[in-house]
């Protein structure tokens, strides 16, 4: 029987017909990519959650070497390392003279070789050896600015900024009239010893994620002295200060409160809306940067406020060197009981 390709024509006509049908036809080949888009699109956010997930593990690391560092400080020196040292014999110290909580950690994150070469008693911003200095646990992964080196020119060392403030209390920061300090961990001129955490090691907290190349406002206020409650009385009482930056978190041997601390003023990732030059910009508030400027017999409050890029809450480290994910849903009496280390408040969340 034919069938039918016998004749060297019908034969040609075949070999067509069979390339024809091994062919894709536009259609099909419209679905194919359609396919693969979908795909994709389905497969890019579990790329970027998994990402995302060893970026927070590796953030966490961060905060667990931060928070052994303090414990082996805190056994060498029988306290937690204060957040500045003022020296009331001079009015230079509590500007760029003091260095903070992480340059005082230095020795006990692995960073003896530059320790040795530093000088805690003298200005940071006119110590060379600092000078572009990288330290991979001052920065969180997730934070896209912590790689952006800051210059201030002047011939002052170029940092690196940190992307972790440690404790200072609620609202209250420090008053060099009375020497007094907040309820933190740190405070200028602090001495904050194991037994001074009677709210319990496991219920404060030591260090939490802050945002490199924070915006905030200084020099001004408060009005208030009591801690505002939302993010608009937290916007009116920075809008008294009269002075914008865009630089917070950027100094990381600073011990100002905005540069390497933070406040348990408002929850996590509370936006505090604040404008200059036309902008508007999600703003912190230091209102006398504990006594700079000739300020320093004023009190100075602070409205720092953890933030971060993890979607939905923050990372922290509690005193007892435990870690942990903290939602941005916590209450705000919640967080500002974990803020304060002898309130005899228990976090109930």
């Amino acid at each position: 029987m034919s069938n039918g390709c016998g004749s060297q024509e019908s034969r040609y006509i075949c070999i067509v017909d069979e390339r024809r049908r091994s062919a894709f036809t536009l259609v099909e080949l419209l679905v194919v990519i359609a396919i693969i888009g979908i795909l994709i699109a389905l497969l890019l956010p579990a790329v970027q959650a998994a990402r995302e997930a060893a970026r927070r593990s590796q953030c966490l690391n961060h905060l667990k070497q931060l928070g052994l560092a303090n414990h082996n400080y805190a056994d060498s020196w029988r306290c937690f390392p204060s957040s500045a040292i003022i020296d009331f014999a001079t009015n230079l110290t509590a500007n760029n003279v003091s260095w903070g909580v992480h340059g005082r950690l230095l020795p006990y994150i692995e960073q003896e070789p530059l320790a040795d070469r530093v000088d805690l008693s003298a200005a940071w911003d006119a110590q060379v050896v600092i000078d572009a200095v990288r330290i991979e646990v001052f920065g969180c992964p997730s934070d896209p600015k912590s790689l952006e080196v800051r210059d201030p020119g002047g011939g002052k060392p170029r940092l690196y900024p940190t992307s972790y403030g440690f404790n200072l209390g609620v609202y209250f920061v420090y008053d060099p009239q009375s020497r007094r300090g907040g309820q933190g961990v740190s405070y200028p001129n602090s001495s904050v010893s194991w037994s001074g955490v009677t709210d319990g090691t496991s219920n404060t907290l030591l260090a939490a994620d802050v945002r490199a190349w924070q915006p905030y406002r200084r020099n001004g206020g408060p009005s208030v002295t009591s801690a505002p409650e939302t993010a608009d009385q937290a916007a009116s009482i920075t809008a008294e200060a009269s002075e914008f930056k865009n630089t917070g978190h950027t100094e990381w041997p600073d011990g100002r409160v905005h540069h390497t601390g933070f406040t348990a003023c408002l929850v996590p990732n509370t936006r505090v809306p604040c404008s200059s030059g036309g902008f508007e910009y999600d703003c912190d508030y230091n209102s006398w940067q504990e006594g700079k400027n000739g300020v320093a017999g004023v009190p100075t409050y602070a409205i720092i406020t953890s933030r971060s890029f993890h979607p939905g809450g923050v990372n922290v480290a509690l005193v007892d060197g435990s870690c942990r994910f903290v939602r941005e849903t916590i209450t705000l009496a919640a967080w500002r009981a974990l803020g304060t280390r002898d309130e005899g408040e228990i976090p109930t969340e």
